[in-house]
C-alpha cells in the first residue's frame, strides 16, 4: 500500500512538474505571496493603518516581480538600488500630488525613462519598473507630504521583507532552477513516450486526437530543452559541463521526436509527411494500422516502448538493479543491424528509433548522475558508453576555446527598439492622461497603466492590439469577479487580504500562460483593495473597464502613428533571421558530414530555435482567432509549420554530424556537399526576397538527392544506414525549402512537392 501511494504521489508530482517546467511559475507565485504576507505581518505589528497596509503590499509585490536577474548577487544589488529609486518616486508622487500639470509632466518623463532603461538589461528594466510602479502606488493611495515618513518606512519594510523571502524563505539560484528544469525534461520525455504507446495502439478514428497529443508533448519537450539551454551558462560550474548537458539534452530530444515520426511510418501503409508533426489539423491517412494488433511485431514494439518508459521514469540514483540494466541493454542492442527483428524497413526503423532514444536516456543519466555500475553492461551498452566518453573529451576540448560573443544590435537612435518604445509609450500615456481626466479626475492613472503594460514584451502594432484586447477581456471578467468578492468579504479586512493573496498567486502563476487570466486576477484583486480602502462601488469597477479600454486604445493609436512597426515588417524581419540561421546550420552540418572541420553545431541549432520562437511570437497577431484575414492566417501557420519541420531535419543533421569526429559507425561522405550547396542557395534566394533585395535566379527543385537515395549500387545507402538517414533528411529539407518558396512567391524552377 505504501509503495502504491508513493508511486501515485510521485506520478502526480511529475505531472505537475511537467506542466510548470522548473517550477518557475510556482516559485514566482510563492515568492510574491510570501513577500506580501511578511510585509503585512510586519506592518500590522507596528499598528499601521489600512492605507499603509495596501501600499506596503503593493510595494512588496512590485519589488519581488520586477527583479528577473538569474544570479543571486545581481538580484541583491538590484534590490538595494531599487530602494532609493522607490523612495524618490514616492516622494515626488507626494510632492506633486496637488500640482496637476507638473505631476503629469513628471509622470510622462518617468514613463519615458522607465521604458528607455530597458536597453541596459535586466537591471535597467527592474529599476525602471520599480520607479513607475511605486509612483503609481503613490497615486493609488493618494500619498501626501505629511504621510511621507510613514510611507518611507513602509517601502523600506516592504523591500526588506521581499529580500528576506527571496534569499531565505523561497531562495532561487540558477543551479536549483536548472535542476528542476532537468526534472521537468525527464517528466515531459516520459509523457511523450506514453503518447508514443498510445499512438502505436490508436484506432483510425482516434488518430487525429492522438496526433494532437503527440504534437503538444513534442512541443512541450522542445520548450523545456530550450529553457535548459537558456540556464546552462549560469547554472553550471564550467563551460565543459554546460556543453555536455546541452549535448545530452539535445540528443534525447531529437531521438524522442524522431521516434514519434518513425512510429507513424511503422503503422502506416505509406510514409507519413513530416509536416504532420508540426502543422495542427494536418491531414493524415485514416487507414488501419499495418501492424496487426496483438501480432508478434506489435507486441514487441509495445513491450519495448514500455521498457523505454520505465528507463525514462527512473529517478536516479534510486531504482538501480539488474532488471533495468537488462531493459537498457535490450533496447540499446537495436542500434546494431543484426539485432533488429525481421520486419518491414519502416518497422525496423522504429526499433532503431527506440534504440537511439534509449541511448539518449543513457547519455542524460551519465551527464546528470556521473559514472554508473557497468557490471551488467552488454557489448551494445559498452559501445554507447565509449561513444559518450569520446564525445565528452571533444566537448571539454572545445570548451577551452574562446567563446564568441553574440553580435550587438547595431541599430541606433530612433531605430533602437527601446528608444522607439519609449517615445510610443510616452505619447500614448499623454493621450491616456488627457482622456482619463475626462473620465475621472481621481482614477485617470488606470488608463496610463494599461497603456504602459500593453507595450511590455511587444514589438509590433499587431502584438499591441492583441495584448490590449486580452487585457480588456480579462478586466471585464475580473470586474464581475470583483463584484462577487466584494459582496462576499464585506468589511472583513483580513479576509479581503487573504483573497488578495490568492489573486496575487493566480496572477503570477497564470501570467506566462494567459495574459487575459492574469488581467482577470489583477482586476479582482483591485476590487478587493478598494473594499479594504472603503472606496469600493460598482461604478468604480465600471470606470476600471472604461479606463482600461481607453488606455488600450491610446496605446494602439500611439503604436500606429509614432514610429510604427507594422506586423508584416516585424514578421518579415524575423522570417529572414530564421532563414539565415537555417542556412547556417545546414551548411555547417553538411560540411562536417562531408569531411569538413568540426564546429559548434548545437549552438547554431539553439540560435535557430530561438529565432523560430521569436518568429512564432511575431506571427501571433496574424494567427490569432480574432483576425479577419483568414487566408493570411492559414498562410502564416503553414509557413511556421514548414520552418519548424525544416528545423527538425536540421537538428537531426546536426546531431548526426556531431558524431563524425569520434564515432566508429558514422563516417564523412564528400558526396553530400552538392546537396548542401543547393539547399543553401535556395535559402539565400528566399531570404533575399523576404528582405526585398534583388533576386536573380530561381529556386531549384530537382530529384538529385532522391536519385542518391535510390542508388541501388551503393551498399552505404541501404535502409537504416547513417548515410541513408542523412540523405533522407536532406531530401526532406530540399522539398520543404521549395515549399517555403511557393507561398512567398519566389520563382521555382521545377515541380516538387513534399512527400514526408
Amino acid at each position: 500500500m505504501k509503495s502504491a501511494i508513493r508511486r501515485a504521489v510521485t506520478g502526480a508530482w511529475d505531472r505537475f512538474a511537467a506542466s510548470d517546467p522548473g517550477l518557475l511559475r510556482l516559485m514566482a507565485g510563492l515568492r510574491t505571496v510570501g513577500a506580501i504576507l511578511l510585509t503585512l505581518g510586519a506592518l500590522a505589528l507596528l499598528g499601521t493603518d489600512v492605507t499603509l497596509l495596501v501600499a506596503g503590499a503593493m510595494a512588496a509585490m512590485v519589488s519581488t516581480f520586477a527583479i528577473q536577474e538569474k544570479q543571486v548577487r545581481g538580484q541583491a544589488i538590484t534590490l538595494a538600488l531599487g530602494l532609493p529609486v522607490a523612495l524618490a518616486a514616492m516622494s515626488l508622487g507626494a510632492l506633486l500630488h496637488h500640482s496637476v500639470l507638473a505631476g503629469d509632466l513628471f509622470f510622462l518623463a518617468l514613463i519615458f525613462g522607465a521604458v528607455y532603461s530597458r536597453r541596459f538589461g535586466d537591471r535597467g528594466t527592474a529599476l525602471g519598473l520599480i520607479g513607475f510602479q511605486v509612483y503609481f502606488i503613490s497615486l493609488f493611495v493618494q500619498a501626501g507630504v505629511a504621510a511621507l515618513p510613514e510611507l518611507w518606512l513602509t517601502l523600506t519594510i516592504a523591500m526588506a521583507c521581499s529580500a528576506v523571502v527571496r534569499f531565505t524563505v523561497v531562495p532561487e539560484t540558477p543551479q536549483r532552477t536548472l535542476g528542476r528544469l532537468r526534472a521537468a525534461f525527464r517528466a515531459r520525455l516520459a509523457q511523450l513516450v506514453e503518447t508514443h504507446l498510445t499512438l502505436l495502439d490508436a484506432e483510425p478514428g482516434q488518430l487525429d486526437d492522438v496526433l494532437d497529443d503527440l504534437r503538444r508533448h513534442t512541443s512541450r519537450l522542445h520548450e523545456t530543452a530550450l529553457m535548459i539551454q537558456g540556464r546552462l551558462e549560469d547554472g553550471t560550474r564550467d563551460a565543459a559541463t554546460a556543453g555536455l548537458l546541452q549535448r545530452r539534452t539535445a540528443d534525447a530530444e531529437i531521438a524522442a521526436e524522431r521516434l514519434g515520426m518513425l512510429l507513424l511510418n511503422a503503422r502506416s501503409a505509406e510514409r507519413t509527411d513530416t509536416l504532420t508533426l508540426h502543422l495542427p489539423d494536418a491531414p493524415v491517412s485514416a487507414t488501419a494500422s499495418v501492424l496487426q494488433s496483438g501480432g508478434d511485431v506489435h507486441l514487441q514494439l509495445r513491450r519495448d516502448l514500455e521498457a523505454l518508459r520505465l528507463l525514462v521514469a527512473r529517478r536516479a540514483p534510486d531504482d538501480r538493479g539488474t532488471a533495468l540494466a537488462h531493459l537498457r541493454n535490450r533496447l540499446l542492442a537495436y542500434r546494431d543491424e543484426d539485432k533488429l527483428p525481421p520486419a518491414s524497413p519502416a518497422v525496423q526503423d522504429a526499433f532503431r528509433g527506440i534504440g537511439e532514444t534509449a541511448r539518449g536516456v543513457l547519455g542524460l543519466r551519465l551527464a546528470l548522475d556521473g559514472p554508473q555500475d557497468e557490471s551488467d553492461d552488454s557489448p551494445a551498452t559498452t559501445r554507447s558508453r565509449e561513444e559518450f566518453d569520446a564525445e565528452e573529451i571533444a566537448i571539454v576540448g572545445a570548451s577551452e576555446e574562446v567563446a564568441q560573443e553574440a553580435p550587438e544590435d547595431e541599430r541606433t537612435g530612433l531605430q533602437r527598439p527601446t528608444t522607439r518604445a519609449a517615445f510610443q509609450v510616452a505619447v500614448g500615456s499623454a493621450l491616456a492622461i488627457v482622456g482619463g481626466e475626462f473620465l475621472s479626475s481621481q482614477r485617470w492613472y488606470w488608463a496610463v497603466l494599461t497603456c504602459w503594460v500593453v507595450f511590455l514584451n511587444t514589438a509590433s502594432t499587431g502584438e499591441i492590439l492583441v495584448k490590449g484586447y486580452r487585457r480588456l477581456l480579462g478586466t471585464v471578467l475580473g470586474v464581475v469577479a470583483g463584484v462577487a468578492l466584494a459582496g462576499l468579504v464585506g468589511q472583513h479586512t483580513w479576509t479581503a487580504f487573504a483573497l488578495v493573496l490568492l489573486c496575487v498567486f493566480g496572477m503570477f502563476f497564470t501570467a506566462p500562460l494567459s495574459y487575459a487570466l492574469m488581467s482577470f486576477f489583477t482586476t479582482a484583486m483591485l476590487g478587493l483593495l478598494y473594499t479594504v480602502l472603503s472606496t469600493y462601488s460598482l461604478s468604480v469597477l465600471v470606470l476600471r473597464i472604461e479606463e482600461t479600454a481607453l488606455g488600450a486604445a491610446c496605446g494602439i493609436i500611439a503604436a500606429m502613428l509614432v514610429l510604427p512597426v507594422p506586423t508584416d515588417s516585424r514578421t518579415d524581419e524575423q522570417l529572414a533571421t530564421v532563414l539565415v540561421r537555417l542556412r547556417e546550420i545546414v551548411t555547417a552540418a553538411v560540411e562536417q558530414l562531408s569531411g569538413g572541420p568540426a564546429v559548434d553545431l548545437l549552438s547554431q541549432a539553439r540560435d535557430l530555435d530561438t529565432a523560430l520562437d521569436e518568429l512564432r511570437a511575431s506571427t501571433g497577431p496574424l494567427t490569432h482567432p480574432i483576425t479577419p484575414l483568414r487566408v493570411r492566417r492559414q498562410t502564416a501557420r503553414y509557413l511556421v509549420a514548414l520552418l519548424e519541420t525544416c528545423a527538425y531535419h536540421a537538428r537531426s543533421l546536426a546531431a548526426t554530424a556531431e558524431l563524425v569526429p569520434y564515432s566508429r559507425t558514422v563516417a564523412a561522405d564528400p558526396r553530400l556537399a552538392h546537396a548542401g550547396r543547393r539547399i543553401a542557395r535556395n535559402l539565400d534566394l528566399i531570404a533575399a526576397r523576404v528582405q526585398d533585395e534583388p533576386v536573380t535566379g530561381e529556386v531549384e527543385a530537382g530529384a538529385s538527392i532522391a536519385a542518391m537515395l535510390e542508388a541501388s549500387d551503393s551498399p552505404a545507402l541501404r535502409s537504416g544506414s547513417v548515410t541513408f538517414r542523412v540523405l533522407r533528411h536532406l531530401q526532406r529539407l530540399d522539398e520543404y525549402v521549395v515549399g517555403i518558396a511557393r507561398p512567398l512567391e519566389v520563382p521555382v524552377a521545377g515541380p516538387a512537392s513534399p512527400k514526408g
